[in-house]
């Protein structure tokens, strides 16, 4: 089912235009989301950022009002070569770190140099994944030595996202909220996925299987 993140001040007006597409649109609150069904048949799920669950009234102005961010939440980025990780505290960025670290491409080699590619190849992508864990670590920990559970958006590519999470000094972290398939993780990249993690994460499934936008 396709996913979209709205901006909350942008919802309700993205009712209106689900309602102007596909009809007049019924409102009903179940599984912890606001849920619409259009007479075409299509429908959509709007659930609150960092899955907490929505028991509120069957209106989308109810839904936006209950939008609030964790006391403490994180950001985790990783690419294969990059990452970027950010922790905030009470609604502002507290601590935040950028990070590249080289790993070669593929060739077209064959043999045992290929083989000698591939081990150092994977040699540094080991090393880039240990480096963004320890930076993790040293970004996430609101206190040296104190994991409390700390809810965190992730997104980059998934494979390098699950090596850093891999690690147990991350154990700690709880994933929340969509996945982002975003870029190499630059400082804008983090920024831009620090204020998508605060939109609504609607699910849509259209009658006509055209994706409704913000």
């Amino acid at each position: 089912m396709p996913v979209v993140l709205v901006p909350p001040a942008r919802f309700e007006r993205w009712v209106e235009n689900f309602a102007a597409r596909h009809g007049a649109v019924d409102l009903a609150v179940a599984g912890g989301a606001l849920l619409g069904s259009a007479p075409d048949g299509s429908t959509f799920a709007a659930r609150l950022p960092f899955d907490r669950p929505y028991q509120g009234a069957a209106t989308p102005a109810a839904l936006v009002e209950q939008i609030a961010a964790p006391p403490q939440w994180g950001v985790l980025l990783v690419r294969k070569g990059g990452f970027a990780v950010a922790r905030h505290l009470d609604g502002s960025p507290v601590a935040a770190k950028v990070g590249r670290r080289h790993v070669q491409g593929r060739t077209k080699a064959g043999g045992q140099s290929q083989q000698r590619f591939a081990r150092r190849r994977d040699n540094q992508a080991r090393e880039a994944f240990e480096a963004a864990a320890t930076h993790a670590v040293a970004v996430l920990e609101a206190t040296p030595g104190r994991r409390d559970r700390l809810p965190v958006i992730v997104g980059g590519d998934r494979s390098a996202v699950g090596e850093v999470l891999a690690d147990p000094r991350l154990a700690y972290l709880e994933v929340v909220g969509p996945w982002f398939d975003v870029p190499d993780p630059r400082r804008d990249v983090l920024d831009r996925v620090t204020e998508q993690a605060l939109h609504l994460v609607v699910e849509v499934a259209n009658a006509d299987e055209s994706a409704d936008r913000p």
